[in-house]
């Protein structure tokens, strides 16, 4: 029979099935380590939060009216230095308009009235009075008065926006958090350390998911990779989600939780659509069962910071792709002691590409140092992953281009420091 891993393939017993699949790149975001929201889905300070930076109102207010006082400066100053013959005053109707991009109604009323006392003192200074018509110097007030009233109604105009713009932000963002329910830095007895990294705009999950749950029937992980982008991956990681926090708790092994998983993804999913993954369960101490459907292997890094490629010995094909292969996939164990850290990922990690080289980046060649000690503490697992993340950034010169989702696993009985 024929199996499909991200990395190669294997022939079996019967046909070899070939499934070419395709990765996409997209714009990066930002990463994300567990956290717990409130019972509406979002904290109030993350809802408030929102709303502020959507309107750039989180930032002070000298600072955003820099831009605006600036130009008061320079147009006074340009008069100034080009001698009494000269009247500039009238580009003073450009603060105005520099306002209304970061001030609100009322700061920029106080701002856009420096700007009219600067008006009248360069008035003065070039006495226009007796060198043009007045009536200019009153036309050029009026016209500066009328702008401002015009730019602190377009500035209210933009809050407004700004305000809807959040409050749909903040929804998106609490409906992504219910659907990823990100877990605590301890599930049963594994520590978790994660960066999850969405390459959609202002989006907290894309096309990668992961979830670890405590069930009957031991600690059990699921890592995945939707092929696709945006909406259409969101969707499909809410199918594998949603399957496997129902099949996690009824079925008694693995096999069985991603068979009711393909089924879910045959049922929901559109032809052609599949997701990579790799399951993990923790039931006894010392020891792990791992099963692969063509995702990149897992790694185990031992206490003394040696990197271990966990290869699968009969990867099996994506879900979603069952129907192409004959047979069932297997399961195998493999040892996970008590100063061992499992370090998973997706194809984001390990496809990011180097700054000018263009060469991919090296995990199983720099994991074992970054990573080793880290069973220790949980404080100790949250550094190592935010040194792989940053060693990741540093690979890329600070810019990742496609979902990423790091996972670092260890044993809640690892012995400490001494």
């Amino acid at each position: 029979m024929g199996r499909l891993a991200p990395h190669g393939l294997r022939a079996g017993r019967a046909f070899v099935v070939i499934v070419p699949y395709v990765r996409y790149v997209f714009p990066h975001r930002r990463a994300q380590s567990p956290s717990t929201p409130t019972a509406a889905g979002l904290p109030p300070d993350r809802q408030r939060g929102a709303l502020l930076a959507a309107d750039l109102q989180d930032v002070p207010f000298w600072r955003r009216a820099a831009p605006a006082l600036s130009a008061v400066l320079l147009v006074a100053l340009a008069d100034f230095l080009s001698g009494k013959d000269r009247y500039l005053a009238p580009l003073m109707t450009v603060v105005p308009t520099i306002a209304a991009l970061t001030l609100k109604p009322g700061e920029l009323l106080l701002v856009c009235s420096l700007g009219l006392l600067a008006v009248f003192g360069l008035s003065h200074y070039d006495r226009a009075a007796t060198i043009n018509d007045v009536r200019f110097l009153y036309g050029a007030m009026i016209s500066y008065v009328v702008l401002t009233l015009f730019s602190a109604w377009v500035a209210k105009i933009r809050m407004r926006r700004a305000a809807a713009f959040a409050a749909v932000s903040s929804v998106a963002e609490a409906a992504q958090r219910a659907l990823l329910q990100l877990p605590g830095p301890t599930v049963g007895p594994l520590r978790l350390a994660v960066r999850y990294v969405s390459a959609a705009d202002a989006s907290r999950i894309g096309g990668d998911l992961y979830s670890v749950l405590q069930t009957p029937h031991g600690t059990r992980v699921a890592v995945g990779d939707v092929r696709g982008k945006g909406l259409a991956a969101v969707q499909t990681a809410a199918v594998v989600l949603g399957a496997f926090r129902e099949a996690a708790y009824d079925e008694a092994g693995l096999r069985g939780v991603a068979a009711r998983i393909e089924a879910s993804v045959e049922r929901h999913v559109p032809d052609g659509e599949f997701t990579t993954a790799l399951f993990a369960e923790f039931r006894t101490p010392g020891t792990m069962e791992l099963l692969q459907y063509g995702h990149v292997p897992p790694i185990r890094v031992d206490g003394e910071g040696r990197a271990h490629v966990l290869h699968a010995p009969d990867p099996w094909v994506p879900l979603g792709l069952g129907r192409l292969a004959a047979g069932e996939p297997t399961t195998w164990g493999q040892p996970f002691g008590a100063q061992d850290v499992l370090v998973l990922c997706t194809d984001g990690v390990i496809e990011a590409r180097h700054r000018t080289s263009g060469e991919f980046y090296p995990l199983v060649e720099r994991v074992g140092p970054l990573v080793r000690g880290a069973a220790r503490s949980e404080g100790e697992l949250e550094a190592a992953v935010g040194r792989v993340y940053a060693d990741l950034l540093a690979h890329t010169g600070g810019e990742l281009r496609d979902d990423a989702l790091l996972l670092l696993i260890a044993r809640t009985d690892a012995p400490s420091r001494p």
